[in-house]
C-alpha cells in the first residue's frame, strides 16, 4: 500500500503542473462552459484512474525503463511509431511550458523579470533529473498533499465570499473567450487525452520500478481520484470568483492574494513546486527516450535538452497553454482508444483461458 500511495503521489505531482495548479488549465478547459463543467469534472476522474491503472499496471508487467515498450505493446509496431513520436514531442513541450509557468508566477508574485524564473527553474530540473530514477519519484510526489491543502481554503473562500449569483456566473462563462474546446465534453476529454499524453511515459516508469501489477495498478487509481478531485476544487473556486478572475495568468494564485499577500506567497512556492514536479518528470521521461538512463552520455543530453526547453520557453504561458495542450490533446485520443482497446482484449484473453481450463 505505501508504494501504491508514493506511485499516486508521484501521478498527481506528475500532472499538476504549471497550468493545472495555477488553474489556467481548469478555466480553458472546464471552467469556461459553467455549471456543466462540473460534470466534467467527474468524467475526467473516472478516465484518469482507468488510465493511470493500466499503464501504471503495464509498466509493472514490461518492467519497462521507457515509455516505448509500453506504447508498442498496446498500439502495435506501425501506429505505435506515431503515437510514439506524438508522445515524445509532447514531453519536451510540456517541459517548455512548465518553465513559461515559473517566468510567469516570478512575474506576477514577485515582480521579478520573468527570465528569472526560467533560469531558475532549468537549472533545478536539469540537476534533479540527473539523479537516479527512484530519487526523481520521491521528489515528485512531496508537495502534493500542501498544494492539496491550499486548493481546498481556496475554493471555500471563494464560496464564502462569492457576490454574484450561479445564474450570473452561467451568464459570465457563456460570453467567456478563453474555452480551449467547443463543449464541456470535449473539454474534459481533451483535457484528460493531453494529460495522459505527456504523462503516459513517466507512469509506465513508475509502474516498471514495481513487480506487483496490483500495487501498480492500485497507485494510478488513488492518483486518477486525488487528480479528480483537486480538479473539482479548482474548478468551483474559480467557478464562484469568475467575474474577478479572467485575464489573469494565475487565477489560483490571483485568489490567493485576495485571501492574504502572505498565503499568496505560500501559494506562489507550492505552484512553483508543482511546476519544478512536472518539469522534472517530462524531462526525465523525454531523456530517456532518447538515451537510455544508465549511458554515461543520458546526463549530457539532459542539459542539452534543458537548454533547449528554456529557449522554447519565451513564446509565453498562456499562449502555450491554448495551443500546443489542445493540438496534443486531439492527437493523444488515439493512445486513450489504445489503451481502451488494449484492456478489453485483455479482459478477453483471461475469460477464454478461464473457459479454456473449466473445458
Amino acid at each position: 500500500m505505501k508504494k501504491s500511495i508514493q506511485i499516486a503521489g508521484a501521478f498527481i505531482g506528475l500532472i499538476v503542473g504549471a497550468g493545472f495548479a495555477s488553474g489556467q488549465e481548469i478555466l480553458q478547459f472546464f471552467t469556461s462552459f459553467g455549471l456543466m463543467s462540473v460534470v466534467g469534472t467527474f468524467i475526467a476522474m473516472a478516465l484518469f484512474a482507468f488510465l493511470g491503472m493500466n499503464l501504471t499496471q503495464l509498466g509493472s508487467r514490461l518492467q519497462t525503463s521507457s515509455h516505448k515498450d509500453v506504447i508498442y505493446y498496446i498500439c502495435g509496431r506501425y501506429l505505435g511509431i506515431v503515437v510514439d513520436i506524438i508522445i515524445t514531442f509532447f514531453l519536451f513541450g510540456v517541459a517548455v511550458v512548465m518553465l513559461a509557468g515559473a517566468g510567469s508566477i516570478f512575474e506576477q508574485q514577485f515582480g521579478i523579470p520573468s527570465i528569472v524564473g526560467n533560469i531558475v527553474m532549468t537549472l533545478l530540473t536539469i540537476l534533479t533529473v540527473c539523479l537516479n530514477i527512484q530519487k526523481v519519484i520521491s521528489i515528485i510526489g512531496l508537495i502534493t498533499p500542501f498544494l492539496l491543502v491550499l486548493v481546498v481554503i481556496i475554493a471555500g473562500y471563494s464560496f464564502v465570499t462569492m457576490d454574484v449569483s450561479f445564474y450570473e456566473l452561467q451568464q459570465i462563462a457563456d460570453k467567456q473567450n478563453t474555452a480551449a474546446a467547443s463543449n464541456w465534453g470535449v473539454g474534459a476529454l481533451l483535457y484528460v487525452s493531453y494529460n495522459i499524453a505527456a504523462g503516459a511515459a513517466m507512469l509506465t516508469v513508475m509502474g516498471g520500478t514495481v513487480k506487483d501489477e496490483k500495487t501498480a495498478g492500485l497507485g494510478g487509481i488513488f492518483g486518477g481520484i486525488g487528480l479528480g478531485i483537486l480538479i473539482l476544487l479548482i474548478n468551483l473556486g474559480m467557478l464562484a470568483k469568475l467575474n474577478t478572475i479572467t485575464g489573469a495568468d494565475m487565477p489560483m494564485l490571483f485568489l490567493a492574494n485576495e485571501i492574504s499577500p502572505i498565503f499568496g506567497i505560500f501559494m506562489s512556492i507550492v505552484l512553483l513546486g508543482m511546476i519544478y514536479n512536472t518539469a522534472v518528470g517530462m524531462l526525465y521521461a523525454f531523456t530517456a527516450r532518447v538515451v537510455k538512463p544508465e549511458l554515461p552520455r543520458f546526463k549530457l543530453f539532459v542539459v542539452l535538452f534543458g537548454i533547449a526547453a528554456f529557449g522554447a520557453s519565451f513564446i509565453g504561458f498562456i499562449k502555450l497553454v491554448g495551443t500546443v495542450y489542445p493540438l496534443v490533446g486531439y492527437l493523444g485520443f488515439t493512445l486513450m482508444a489504445a489503451i481502451i482497446v488494449a484492456w478489453f482484449r485483455g479482459k478477453q484473453k483471461a475469460k477464454n483461458a478461464i473457459t479454456g481450463i473449466n473445458a
